[in-house]
Formats: structure tokens, C-alpha cells, sequence
């Protein structure tokens, strides 16, 4: 990557707009409160880094400090520090991709996303930089350089990125914790209609398909032999672990449990909350029966 010149400077927050096709979400969660007083409380201790746009008019792009620019605007900040840095796309979208992925809270999509466009942007780099390999084996240097940088093997940022070719729906499921990783990397190999019939299977039976479901739905449709009746058949077919449960859809419990906890921490929340009203009522029972 070239060397670039960077400068210092304090920007009207009019002026900066959110990268485009930013894999990052800004929640409104926890995390964003305690960073709002933060930040009311001290300032903006990191600069943002951003990048010129195109038309030097319409301002700057961030590419590291989405929250932070979030956080000023919940405070009606007019300006805020920052680092300009003249970046390429391919090079802004890998900086946007790594200043973000070591984040402690990262949802499946945000890191399926984040992947896919990284391994891009680094595929075209390299179509400019490398004209002897194939573009096999360039995609295949790139895969092996982010798993490097990041931790994941080969085989798990691929299989992160399948998650991309998921409907929303069904992404948001797994966001939320309502369909596992492995079911919802098996799940992304049906066509749009294969996937709509398991989202309306799921709504309508209260459940989601286990692993072995995902990967038998996913042989029949990659055999072209997958058909309506036969994914209803299967995915009404009771799982040992989803016996004598109590399903309650998550638009009920929004606003009231943390966004940002994982599936396990929110039946966490869910029951301890029920222990405490539980325990509200036999309270409001003694008082009755006096």
C-alpha cells in the first residue's frame, strides 16, 4: 500500500458522511450510551480518520469512527477532531474492514460482510499489482493473508461470507441468535424461493432447522430436487431440544433486552426477569392474603 500523507484537522460534523457500504452497523445499545457520555464528559480523545470525497464540496468520508460521529451527533457537536488520509477505495474499504474487526461485539452479518468486501477490494488490488497468478490463486493469497490477520481459517471466512448470500430475513435471524452458524452456512446455499419457504416453515412451526435439516435441505436443492412439501415435512418434524419450549418473538422483548446480548444472554435476561416478576407476585400475594 503507497504511502499516503495524513494531516490533522477539526471538521464540522455537517461535513462527514458514513463510508458507503459500511459493513458496520451503529447500534443504539449500551455500548453507545457509555461512549456518549464518554465523549460528553471528556471530548473526542481519538480522532476520526477520514478521506476527501471525490467532489472536495460534499465533504469527508469516515473510515474509522462511525460511533464516535454517531455519539457527536446524539450531542449536537458542530465539529469534531480528525486525521485526513487520502485513500484509494480498495484502500479505504480494507481500512474501514480492520479499524472495526477486532470490536468485541461484532454480529455474524457485520463480520460476513466485512470479509467479503475486504477479500474484493484485495482481489482487485491485486489484478492491478500481480498479472502471473490466476485469479484462483490470487483469491486463494488473499484468503490465506485476512485469515492471517485476523484469526479465522481460510475455510471460516468463507464461510462467513456464504452468510452474505442469505435473505435478510433470515440473516437477522442468525444476528439474533434464532439460527445457528452452521445451519445458516448450509441455509445460504438455497435459492431465494428454497430460503423463503424454510423463513415461512420457521414463523410457521416456531422453530429452526438444525444442522442435519440445513444440510439435507441443502442436498436436495443442490440436486434441484428440493420442493415445498418436502421442506415442510422436514422442518415440522419435532427436535429433541425444542420440546415444551416457550417461544416469544423478539419484537415483543426489543427495548427491553439489550440489543447487543447474544441468544445465550438473552434467555439469561429472559428468565432472570421472570424469577423477578415471579417473585413480585408472591410478594403481591402475601400482601392480599393478610
Amino acid at each position: 500500500m503507497r504511502k499516503m500523507e495524513r494531516k490533522t484537522a477539526i471538521i464540522p460534523v455537517r461535513d462527514l458522511h458514513p463510508f458507503e457500504g459500511n459493513p458496520y452497523k451503529v447500534r443504539e445499545d449500551e455500548e453507545m450510551d457509555a461512549l456518549t457520555e464518554s465523549i460528553q464528559g471528556r471530548g473526542v480523545l481519538t480522532p476520526l480518520i477520514v478521506r476527501p470525497m471525490a467532489d472536495a464540496a460534499m465533504g469527508y468520508e469516515v473510515i474509522s469512527g462511525h460511533r464516535r460521529l454517531a455519539a457527536c451527533r446524539r450531542l449536537d457537536m458542530e465539529s469534531v477532531p480528525v486525521i485526513v488520509q487520502p485513500m484509494t477505495d480498495d484502500e479505504a474499504a480494507i481500512a474501514v474492514v480492520d479499524a472495526n474487526l477486532q470490536r468485541e461485539h461484532i454480529l455474524p452479518s457485520e463480520k460476513a460482510f466485512a470479509y467479503k468486501m475486504k477479500l474484493e477490494a484485495m482481489s482487485r488490488q491485486g489484478e492491478r499489482t500481480d498479472l502471473t497468478l490466476s485469479q484462483v490463486g490470487k483469491k486463494l493469497n488473499s484468503y490465506e493473508e485476512i485469515a492471517k490477520e485476523n484469526g479465522d481459517s481460510r475455510n471460516q471466512i468463507h464461510r462467513y461470507i456464504r452468510l452474505t448470500y442469505l435473505l435478510p430475513e433470515l440473516l437477522e435471524l442468525v444476528d439474533r441468535g434464532s439460527i445457528a452458524f452452521t445451519p445458516a452456512v448450509s441455509l445460504s446455499y438455497l435459492k431465494p424461493e428454497e430460503q423463503r419457504w424454510v423463513l415461512e416453515e420457521m414463523e410457521k412451526n416456531a422453530c429452526s432447522p438444525s444442522v442435519s435439516q440445513a444440510y439435507h435441505l441443502k442436498e436436495k436443492s443442490q440436486a434441484a430436487t428440493l420442493t415445498l412439501e418436502f421442506t415442510a415435512e422436514l422442518m415440522e418434524r419435532e427436535k429433541p431440544n425444542q420440546r415444551e419450549a416457550v417461544r416469544v418473538p423478539w419484537e415483543r422483548l426489543r427495548g427491553a433486552v439489550p440489543e447487543s446480548y447474544d441468544a445465550k444472554k438473552r434467555e439469561e435476561f429472559v428468565v432472570k426477569a421472570c424469577e423477578h416478576y415471579a417473585r413480585y407476585l408472591r410478594r403481591q400475594r402475601d400482601r392480599d392474603a393478610r
